[in-house]
């Protein structure tokens, strides 16, 4: 897997102080990282360097929309993505990746490829479970919701069944709860 050039940031020549760099993100990035759970994709990266005399400092802002399936429909709906990171570059005898946010590289290393950083921070801000925003609010007509529906265990029913039993019954469930 060849790095992606763009993402490759060449610290050396840059003054000390502070940098701007901008990406947009696209399916294609993902592709390339053979991430298949967006389908289609849209978000701005803004990346900010700041080198100092002895480490970088990079803070990482995203913002857009990631296209992903609903877990419960199944329907294709765009979730809004917002996130931001900080990373710390540090310089040391060898690379080491061990730690979250401090990233740290051999003396003599003059660019950093921060595409791995970009990759993570997306698919970070993506939520755990994914509800289409029409489920939320009752708008979305599907088939699959009307299904669920259906199959769903009703309330109303259990309570009928339950005045229904033999009131003998009620007498020994009361030894189960009495042990609690």
């Amino acid at each position: 897997m060849k790095p992606l050039k763009e993402f490759i940031i060449q610290f050396v020549g840059l003054k000390i102080g502070k940098h701007h760099f901008e990406h947009k993100i696209e399916q294609a990035f993902f592709d390339h990282f053979e991430y298949e759970e967006f389908n289609n994709v849209a978000i701005d990266i803004e990346v900010e360097l700041e080198k100092k005399s002895t480490l970088l400092e990079l803070h990482f802002k995203a913002s857009g929309f990631v296209n992903v399936n609903c877990d419960l429909t199944n329907e294709p709906y765009d979730q809004t993505i917002e996130n931001e990171f900080e990373l710390v570059v540090k310089f040391g005898d060898e690379y080491n990746d061990e730690y979250i946010d401090i990233l740290i590289i051999p003396h003599g290393t003059y660019e950093i490829n921060i595409a791995q950083y970009i990759y993570e921070l997306i698919v970070l801000a993506v939520p755990a479970k994914r509800v289409h925003p029409g489920v939320e609010d009752g708008t979305l007509n599907s088939d699959i919701l009307e299904k669920l529906e259906q199959l769903s265990p009703k309330l109303n029913e259990e309570k009928e069944e339950e005045e229904d039993i033999d009131p003998r019954w009620n007498t020994l469930k009361k030894l189960l709860t009495d042990k609690k």
